[in-house]
Order: structure tokens, then C-alpha cells, then sequence
């Protein structure tokens, strides 16, 4: 597999659809840091998240990779962003936090990743390493977020840059 712009030469993730998987990722901010984890196999510093399985919708993913990534529960973090206040929606709608910017991202040059990223505000400072994906989770300052030796995507530096900004 050629590279991609993320910046790993070759992803080893399970994939569910041949050409494109849907992914999320939530950027969460708690006292004007970012959170962030090191992932084991792509060797970056990556926000949480990951697939979304076929038999959840986003927001379901959304929380749940937050919980199993970080350790976060709903009641932990507040999602930034709206969703309508109908009461008489019907009986067969739910509305969804909308992701405040989608990507659309190569992983090979078979496979995309269609991610939708959200941004949250956590409660607590207190998160819990997914030992078995990450090496190490770590709340990044701004300024940590340019230093050489985190290597921190450009992309990834824009997305929690601007979680920073929207979380405060």
C-alpha cells in the first residue's frame, strides 16, 4: 500500500466496507488542553475515535469510542453542537449531533475513510489509556501541539487547535 496523507505508510485497521468506512473522531478539550492518544500501530498522536459499526448510528460511535478510548462517560463531556428542540418530530425520527467538519481522508489506494469530527468539552481531567490501541493519552497545550517531538499531522494540529478555540 502507497502512502496517505495522514501520514502512516500502511493502516492495519478492520475495515467494513471495501472502498470507504465511515470513522469519528472527538477532539476534547478540559482547561484550555486537548486531548490526544498515541496510537500503536500508526505510531501518531491521533484524537479518540475509530469505525462506525453497521449496527450504530454516529453519535452512538461518537460516545461510544470516547468511553472505550478515554474513559469518558456521556454524563463526562458535553458535545459542541446543537441539535433541534422538536418534541412533535414523529415517532420515527432522532436527530443527530451534527460533527462540525467531515473529511474525507485516503487510507490506501484501494481505501478512504470518510470521518466525521466532532469537538467536546470534558468535565474532568481524569481519562483512562485503552492499553490494548494507545501507548500513552496525554492532554496537549497549544503550544505542546507544535513541539517537534510529538510530530502532531498538520490536520490533526488544525482540528485540535480549533477544538481549543470552540471549547473555551
Amino acid at each position: 500500500m502507497g502512502s496517505n496523507p495522514i501520514g502512516a505508510e500502511t493502516i492495519f485497521m478492520p475495515h467494513i466496507n471495501e472502498k470507504i468506512d465511515y470513522v469519528v473522531v472527538a477532539f476534547i478539550t478540559h482547561n484550555d488542553k486537548v486531548l490526544m492518544v498515541h496510537h500503536k500501530e500508526l505510531k501518531l498522536w491521533l484524537p479518540v475515535g475509530g469505525h462506525i459499526e453497521l449496527d450504530e448510528d454516529i453519535e452512538q460511535a461518537l460516545f461510544r469510542e470516547i468511553e472505550e478510548e478515554a474513559g469518558l462517560a456521556p454524563s463526562q463531556i458535553e458535545i459542541l453542537a446543537e441539535k433541534p428542540d422538536i418534541t412533535n418530530k414523529g415517532p420515527h425520527i432522532k436527530f443527530i449531533l451534527p460533527p462540525a467538519f467531515i473529511d474525507l481522508h485516503k487510507i490506501s489506494e484501494e481505501h478512504k475513510h470518510l470521518g466525521f469530527v466532532y469537538f467536546a468539552k470534558s468535565k474532568t481531567d481524569k481519562v483512562r489509556l485503552a492499553e490494548n490501541e494507545h501507548h500513552e493519552i496525554k492532554w496537549f497545550t497549544e503550544k505542546e501541539l507544535d513541539e517537534p517531538k510529538y510530530a502532531v499531522l498538520p490536520v490533526i494540529n488544525f482540528y485540535a487547535k480549533e477544538a481549543l478555540i470552540r471549547g473555551k
